[in-house]
């Protein structure tokens, strides 16, 4: 809502500048976006909740700008010259056939008028606002609903078949020609205003072009009316039409400012373009209802605010905003500041959305200054208690933050094709039934999709060099059964180590992520690797990971058989690469928390206190030539299916392909650590170990000892 500040003056007398009034208004809850310079002055640029349908005009604001400064607001109350011959009653009629979408509808008629240009401070105003000037007829109309915030319309009377008007539903496929020169089809369910002979306007959205003001016209018929919200959004939306007035309308224009609107907008054509007013208004009000009432009780206001204001300013900014209060409390009524004050409120007919008094109580926080009270949580009516898995998510967090990870946190709401790129195919996606645009129609069904998206975002901005994480969900349907599965995805391009004094820097390869894996893997005994992984991922550095079935002990001796898969890891596939412009190698892996956890738990309840040794710990560099395609998990398990208890670490150190090696095979230098609790060893209890090692590696795996 754009306003003009020399426009509200005309109805408060502020002296507080521009810049000023933009403040108080932002913090009152009316946010103001913008202040810029136009002709006809400064101008606001207010963003406006869908609820606060009576700050859509000039005199809304006006009201909202006295209350915040204690001045009186200017009564709206014109009263234009009108005829003493002949009533409005005689010259039309109007008659209203759907009282469903229509709550009340008045007609004022002008005779005479002269249709012309209009002035240049009515055109400025006007253009300021984005609206165009067309003739001082129209123009009148469009300042009223821009001043008050309640549409009108005018029809030039001699074109209305035996000039009345009824409202009605639209008949199926009936046509009308709108303002806008497109001839539109309506439906059953759309609301028209219709003369004698056909519709002559969509209700609430825009008139019709067979009864518009034209220069030749000279008797007008003025319309103000109160249309139901809803039909006018659907109607709105299923042609495809949203205007000023629909957007009004559709959230709730004031009733009882229909007839006042009527006489502001006669009594400015008059001024602009003469004419006689014929006396009185046709006003067709079939759901007059008194106003509902509403208590405020400083025991609600203390609950929910934590702090209380004088009753003065509860009364002032009350009777500022409109709603009459009247102290209800009869036996404290005389007593300042009474722990029991109750006021009775009348809920004015602009303010439609304050029905509570919880309501009421955001109205005079919200005046009176939030900042003004303490900062306080609320009482709470039961312990609170941490989720179950609240400590694991908490531990992996650390850990990612501590391997450089940076959190970030996506809408799980996404377009169909990227979700389908990721997503399995026996998946069943969870599509939105009613998406607000077509790249958000379907909940996600892997997190590797958003991750994707963020690595493309940061790498469009600058940043080459990313590690992410999410703690999310993913969603599918299981039959009829809605799934949601709590996962963990991992997004990384760019370098590992940046050019230091005596590095040179190194790219993040799949190495890397499967290292950080296998970090976040111990906290539930560890990670089992197999190789391959979902299409969207590089077949060649890409793998599937399981829990091991030794989760508490995972560096006791035997074999760690993996169990169900709890997800996968990798580089992106080329063609998922180059869909996402991701013009260098990036890596993704996610993992479904809930095993992790669970896990993490049991590993938690096995832990058992283990003494350092001290005793010296021994390395030892084994260099095999290995088959192709044999996996570090392979010589791994092997070793440790020995059960030689003085093996207390295995690691990969390095891998070599190249010349010198036959065919079909490569290179892996393994580093073994031994130490023992009781002695020192031997360099016979190290021949020992080393020469069972590597009889196990040749019989289970065919691997040979590099010759040096």
């Amino acid at each position: 809502m754009k306003v003009l500040y020399n426009w509200l003056k005309e109805f408060v007398e502020l002296t507080a500048a521009p810049e000023e009034l933009r403040t108080r208004l932002s913090l009152s809850g009316t946010a103001v976006e913008a202040l810029e310079q136009t002709v006809a002055g400064p101008l606001l640029d207010a963003e406006l909740t869908s609820n606060r349908a009576d700050c859509l005009g000039h005199y809304g604001i006006a009201r909202e700008a006295a209350v915040l400064y204690s001045l009186p607001l200017k009564k709206v109350d014109p009263h234009p010259p009108e005829s003493a011959s002949e009533k409005a009653s005689a010259a039309t009629a109007v008659q209203i056939d759907s009282p469903e979408l229509c709550g009340r509808f008045t007609a004022r008629v002008l005779r005479g008028v002269k249709v012309g240009p209009s002035p240049d401070w009515l055109r400025q105003r006007l253009e300021a606002l984005g609206q165009a000037s067309i003739n001082n007829v129209v123009d009148a109309t469009n300042y009223v609903m821009l001043e008050l915030g309640h549409p009108m319309h005018a029809y030039d009377m001699d074109l209305l078949a035996e000039q009345r008007l009824v409202v009605r539903r639209a008949r199926a496929g009936e046509k009308l020609r709108t303002l806008d020169g497109i001839e539109r089809t309506l439906t059953a369910e759309m609301c028209v205003i219709a003369d004698a002979a056909r519709a002559v306007g969509i209700a609430g959205i825009m008139g019709g072009g067979d009864t518009e003001i034209r220069l030749a016209s000279r008797n007008v018929l003025l319309e103000a009316a109160w249309f139901d919200p809803i039909s006018i959004r659907r109607a709105s939306k299923a042609l495809g039409l949203r205007t000023e007035a629909s957007m009004r309308f559709e959230r709730g224009a004031d009733k009882e400012m229909a007839e006042t609107a009527s006489r502001r907008c006669a009594e400015l054509i008059q001024q602009l373009g003469g004419g006689e007013l014929l006396a009185g208004v046709v006003d067709v009000y079939p759901g007059r209802a008194e106003a509902p009432q509403i208590e405020l009780t400083r025991k609600e206001f203390l609950r929910v605010m934590g702090a209380d204001v004088p009753d003065a300013q509860i009364e002032a900014i009350l009777n500022g905003l409109g709603f009459s209060p009247a102290r209800s409390d009869v036996a404290t009524r005389g007593f300042a500041e009474s722990p029991a004050a109750a006021w009775k409120c009348r809920q004015p007919s602009w303010r439609g959305d304050v029905t509570r008094e919880v309501d009421l109580i955001e109205e005079v926080a919200r005046i009176y200054g939030v900042e003004k009270f303490p900062v306080r949580l609320p009482a709470a009516k039961r312990p609170a208690a941490r989720l179950e898995y609240a400590e694991a998510d908490d531990r992996l967090r650390e850990i990612l933050i501590g391997l450089g990870y940076q959190e970030i946190i996506t809408i799980p709401i996404v377009d169909e094709p990227s979700d389908a790129m990721f997503r399995a195919e026996t998946a069943v996606p969870a599509r939105i039934a009613n998406p607000l645009a077509e790249d958000a129609s379907v909940m996600r069904s892997t997190g590797a999709v958003t991750m994707a998206r963020t690595l493309e975002w940061n790498l469009n901005h600058g940043q080459r060099n990313v590690r992410l994480f999410e703690f999310g969900r993913t969603y599918a349907w299981k039959g009829t059964q809605p799934v949601e599965t709590r996962i963990v995805t991992l997004g990384a391009t760019g370098l590992a180590r940046e050019k230091g004094v005596a590095e040179t820097e190194r790219a993040y390869g799949f190495a890397d992520l499967k290292g950080d894996l296998d970090q976040i893997g111990r906290i539930a005994g560890g990670l089992a690797w197999t190789s391959g992984g979902p299409q969207w991922l590089h077949a060649a550095h890409s793998g599937t990971i399981s829990l091991r079935n030794d989760s508490a002990t995972a560096t006791a001796p035997g074999p760690a058989s993996p169990v169900t898969p709890i997800g996968h890891a990798g580089q992106l596939a080329r063609r998922v690469s180059e869909k996402f412009k991701l013009r260098q190698d990036a890596y993704i892996a996610e993992l479904e928390l809930d095993p992790l956890c669970a896990d993490y738990k049991s590993a938690r309840a096995a832990l058992r206190y283990k003494p350092l040794s001290r005793f010296p710990a021994v390395e030892r560099d084994f260099s095999l030539v290995l088959a192709d395609g044999t996996t570090f998990a392979a010589v791994e398990d092997a070793i440790r299916a020995l059960g030689i208890a003085e093996v207390s670490s295995i690691d990969a150190v390095d891998l070599f392909r190249g010349k010198n090696l036959p065919e079909g095979k490569f290179a892996l230098l393994v580093r073994m650590k031994f130490e023992s609790l009781q002695s020192t060893l031997t360099e016979a209890q190290l021949t020992d170990f080393s020469s069972r090692i590597l009889a196990a590696l040749e019989q289970n795996l065919g691997a040979k000892l590099r010759a040096q």
